[in-house]
C-alpha cells in the first residue's frame, strides 16, 4: 500500500481559518459562537420567565393581589385604576413580549 493512504482524507482535514473566511479575523469557530449566544439568550429568558411570573403575581384579580402589598389598593375604589397599577400592567407587557422574542428566537435557533 502507499504511504499516502494511511492519511486522512482532506475532506476531513479541518480548513484553515483564512480559507474559510478570507482576510477576517475570527477569535473562535462559528459553532462555539453559536452556542456561546444561544446559552445566553436561554438565560435571559429564564431570568424574563421569572419576572413574568412576580410581575403577574403583583396584579390585582378579584380578591386583591400581591400589589395590595404596595399600595395599590388605597385608592382604587375611588379612582378606579391607580397609577401603580398602569405602570405595573405597562412593565408587565414589556416584559411579556421580551418573552416572546426570546421564545421565538431560542426556536429559531434551535430547530
Amino acid at each position: 500500500m502507499p504511504a499516502s493512504s494511511t492519511a486522512p482524507p482532506r475532506q476531513w482535514a479541518r480548513p484553515d481559518e483564512q480559507e474559510l473566511f478570507g482576510s477576517f479575523s475570527v477569535s473562535g469557530r462559528p459553532e462555539e459562537e453559536f452556542v456561546v449566544l444561544t446559552i445566553a439568550i436561554l438565560v435571559i429568558h429564564v431570568a424574563v420567565a421569572a419576572a413574568l411570573i412576580f410581575l403577574i403575581l403583583l396584579h390585582s384579580g378579584k380578591g386583591g393581589g400581591l400589589s395590595d402589598m404596595f399600595g395599590g389598593s388605597v385608592g382604587q375604589a375611588a379612582a378606579g385604576s391607580t397609577v401603580v397599577e398602569r405602570n405595573l400592567d405597562r412593565i408587565t407587557i414589556t416584559v411579556a413580549v421580551i418573552f416572546a422574542f426570546t421564545t421565538l428566537t431560542l426556536a429559531l435557533r434551535l430547530h
